[in-house]
């Protein structure tokens, strides 16, 4: 069994980051237990011809076919199990269906190591964000997917699923919560974005970087995100139990994204709120501005529907903080719109009080290393 404590130290001290897997190799019986649960996507496309890189259908291929492709040499870091949660592409999932994914997570990670979950790079960062959130495991989450189908020339598929397994079967995520594995880097949940629709590095964590990479046989962290600073302790866990705040019969609350630019009419706020949205979560320009139609609208929504908001910005880097002198706002730092959805829409479900969620955005939701001294 993976041991957090051991890990812990190795993350913060980052002392052992560079041991090979060969060295760390167990006896078959020993083996960490890795299960990989697939939900479809690029990761399990078939493509018309080998050459079709764009042109395929994603979720086709099971995930115990793209698992047995690697056999042997994945048998030989992990025990591999699989689950087949779904096969299609990641836009075409529900929150209903992301509440059935956290819970299958879990049960799988009470008697495993850890899991992988594949998935389309397309909304891969909401998955990975969702899960990061909402399980309740501290084993390795490993996302993985890939920008090209399994049956092209060149594809990343095969490479980006054994990096994943290896990486989850390495333990050194304990702690982490939910990552990204793709094109032999490791992003942080909560950093990561989709920054191109098709070259194969698209995935970046903007100006905090990747936690670490694989090279070959290397796991190699190079920093950790902060919520290991709570390994071991009941402060690790997020407030947001599904089991509690979303059992069944309980829907989740809607939460809408509304775009800014120039000359932007209310309208789509005013919409969002006549059908019942309980938040919004506004991309503005700059440091999270929004037009003067937005801004009425929004005031007009929170006044009338009781409605929280929550200022992104849409230009992919930066913070946007908290307007002192408009308190039914919430300033969500660097999230970026979708993550903020997330995290507003899992608030909400748990809480109406704005000051309450105000401090998970402030604190879950912009993790910081607190100094020791």
């Amino acid at each position: 069994m993976l041991r957090r404590s051991v890990l812990l130290t190795a993350v913060i001290a980052l002392t052992a980051g560079t041991a090979t897997a060969a060295e760390q190799r167990k006896a078959p019986a020993e083996l960490p237990k890795v299960a990989v649960i697939g939900t479809g996507g690029t990761i399990a496309g078939v493509s018309k011809s080998r050459v079709d890189f764009q042109d395929y259908e994603s979720g086709k291929l099971p995930v115990s076919k793209l698992v047995g492709d690697l056999r042997p040499e994945v048998g030989r870091v992990a025990d591999v199990s699989t689950v087949q949660f779904g096969n299609k592409g990641s836009s075409a999932y529900t929150m209903a269906d992301f509440r059935k994914l956290t819970r299958t997570v879990d049960e799988q990670l009470r008697t495993k190591d850890a899991a992988v979950v594949t998935t389309g790079t397309d909304t891969m960062e909401e998955f990975a964000y969702w899960l990061d959130l909402t399980v309740r495991s501290d084993k390795p989450v490993i996302l993985t997917g890939s920008m090209r189908p399994w049956t092209v020339i060149g594809t990343d598929a095969p490479a980006n699923l054994y990096n994943a397994i290896q990486l989850a079967a390495s333990g050194k995520t304990t702690c982490f919560g939910s990552v990204i594995m793709l094109n032999d880097e490791i992003q942080a949940a909560r950093e990561a974005r989709k920054s191109d629709a098709l070259r194969m590095d698209t995935f970046n964590s903007g100006a905090g970087g990747a936690l670490g990479v694989v090279d070959q046989d290397r796991v190699r962290i190079n920093r950790a995100p902060a919520r290991v600073d709570k390994c071991g302790k009941p402060g690790w866990k997020t407030p947001f139990d599904l089991d509690k705040i979303a059992g069944p019969g309980k829907s989740l609350p809607k939460v809408e994204i509304a775009y800014s630019y120039q000359d932007a009419g209310g309208e789509a706020i005013k919409a969002f709120a006549d059908s019942g949205a309980a938040g919004v979560v506004t991309a503005g320009t700059g440091a999270g501005g929004i037009s003067p139609a937005m801004t009425k609208a929004r005031d007009e929504a929170v006044e009338k529907k009781d409605m929280v908001f929550a200022s992104t910005t849409r230009t992919g880097n930066g913070a946007v903080y908290d307007d002192k002198a408009d308190g039914s706002v919430i300033g969500a730092a660097d999230l970026g719109a979708q993550k903020a959805r997330i995290l507003l829409l899992l608030s909400l479900a748990t809480t109406d009080d704005v000051d309450k969620i105000r401090g998970w955005f402030t604190t879950l939701g912009t993790a910081e290393f607190k100094s020791r001294g």
